[in-house]
């Protein structure tokens, strides 16, 4: 694997140290603040600089970020359900209004948000411009679904005993919405569970990701620019007992977490309130043996499926099953490209695979990989792993019971194997505990429909990687993988109730 060097001691050239502070706080140089506060009930408040922000690839300090305790997180659930009223009043233009802002500021901001993806999560700079667009996108999409929360008429005069009703059902907001975000996508996952809820005018609490706090702060950096009610409102990063009140309190409508199989657990001690979960998985992707693409297509979408953002996505491919009529070719290109991709400083324009997120992670995946190896798995790419940059990693013969094949490795790897019959690879895919999204490369209708019948999981991409992800479409998964859908429109839906009117006709 091609690697550029790595910066031998903290704050050496590619990776500069944090910039001092100008008047306003907002030090450039090494592309963030000094400090940022934490949003509570709409407001900034720099309560304190607990949290320190590692740059993921030269490991020194990135900046400082306000930490929240167990009392601030009940106060911005105190002020979220106060602001229930007020956020249900606010009108659907106004809240168009509001998400049409923050795409603009957005915009304004793009490559500074960019920057702080880079430093604060390692992703690599191509993949974190990918990442602002996307945020862009999800609010786009969500000031268009801001006027398009319609209702329903019901034909109530099934007999004569209900002639002379009429029957009308509308969609109101659920009420206050504790979001928990993950550290891989910082500014994408965040406005996925956002902008929904300003659409559907719900308040809410956001934790982000401890880790990577950054993108989520400008973000309330920037909804605090808006006419939002008082309170509607509240970002805190905290710990995770300090977010206890998040999953337990009871004033609180909807859950929506999106992380670990922790989320199972959260579940448990939500009570009463409506829980949506996404928890990752171990994708898997049939290339047939008319894949109904050129090989080398097949395998340039592989290789991004496979090791974009250092392999950190819930769909991620980490299974690849190749018919055994063209398993040798396509092989053959997979282990020549995986071994061209260029590894280092996040920054770098020709960077593809960063860091990741931290050097547990790594040696934990690179002692699945080690494991794997022992048990007669064969090495076609890769090699050692550096603090936490593991290199992109390719294995065969991979045993079924590995980690490596079974887990979420959430890394910079994959397991290719071939198989000989279609309906064996559609059912090797199930054998899983998780069931996100799959995809298939085939050139039959019948084998591309078969699948879609047959395939155990949320979503089945054709004649494309299951990493493939359009903003506005229904996202979520089956068994581990969670339950319930984001994607805008069917997120609002979540976070949205029916309520009905009858009315009799005067008789």
């Amino acid at each position: 694997m091609a690697k550029q060097k790595k910066p031998s001691k903290p704050g050496g050239s590619k990776a500069p140290p944090p910039s001092r502070s100008s008047k306003s706080g907002r030090g450039r140089e090494g592309g963030l603040a000094t400090r940022y506060p934490y949003y509570l009930a709409n407001r900034a408040v720099s309560a304190n600089a607990d949290l320190e922000v590692v740059d993921k690839y030269s490991g020194t300090r990135a900046t400082r970020v306000a930490f929240a305790d167990a009392a601030t997180m009940r106060k911005a659930i105190v002020a979220a359900h106060k602001a229930r009223a007020a956020m249900a009043a606010f009108t659907p233009d106004a809240r168009r209004d509001v998400l049409e802002h923050c795409m603009r500021r957005f915009r304004e901001r793009a490559d500074e948000l960019a920057l702080s993806l880079c430093i604060e999560a390692g992703k690599p700079i191509n993949d974190a411009r990918g990442e602002v667009e996307r945020l862009i996108d999800t609010f786009r999409i969500a000031a268009g679904e801001a006027t398009r929360i319609d209702g329903q008429v019901i034909e109530l005069q099934l007999s004569e005993r209900t002639r002379g009703y009429r029957g009308m059902v509308k969609r109101v907001p659920i009420g206050v919405c504790a979001f928990i975000t993950p550290f891989n996508f910082p500014l994408n996952l965040v406005a996925h569970k956002v902008a929904p809820a300003i659409a559907a005018g719900c308040p809410f609490v956001l934790k982000p990701a401890a880790k990577t706090p950054v993108g989520a702060l400008i973000m309330g950096e920037i909804l605090a620019e808006t006419d939002l009610p008082a309170g509607a409102f509240s970002i805190l990063p905290c710990s995770n007992d300090d977010a206890a009140a998040l999953v337990e309190d009871d004033r609180i409508a909807l859950l929506s977490f999106t992380g670990g199989l922790v989320g199972w657990d959260l579940k448990a001690r939500a009570g009463k309130k409506k829980v949506t979960l996404e928890l990752g998985g171990n994708a898997a992707c049939i290339v047939d043996a008319n894949p109904g693409a050129d090989l080398d297509h097949v395998v340039k979408r592989i290789v991004f499926g496979a090791y974009y953002q250092s392999g950190q996505s819930c769909i991620s491919v980490q299974r690849i099953l190749v018919h055994a009529d063209i398993h040798d070719a396509l092989r053959r290109k997979l282990r020549a490209a995986v071994n061209r991709l260029v590894s280092g400083d996040p920054r770098s324009e020709k960077t593809f695979i960063g860091p990741m997120i931290d050097e547990d992670a790594a040696r934990r995946l690179d002692g699945w990989i080690v494991t794997a190896r022992r048990g007669g798995a064969k090495r076609l790419a890769g090699g050692d792993r550096d603090g936490n940059m593991l290199p992109a990693t390719l294995l065969e013969q991979v045993p079924r019971d590995a980690d490596v094949y079974r887990k979420e490795a959430f890394g910079p790897i994959a397991c290719l194997e071939p198989f000989d019959d279609f309906e064996a690879a559609l059912a090797r895919v199930n054998d899983s505990d998780f069931g996100l999204q799959a995809g298939v490369f085939t050139g039959s209708l019948a084998h591309a429909m078969r699948a879609w019948d047959a395939l155990e999981v949320g979503g089945v991409i054709v004649g494309d990687v299951p990493s493939f992800r359009v903003d506005n479409m229904p996202y979520g998964g089956v068994r581990d993988s969670g339950i319930g859908r984001e994607g805008v429109r069917y997120a609002i839906e979540d976070m949205t109730e029916q309520r009905l009117l009858v009315i009799r006709d005067p008789v």
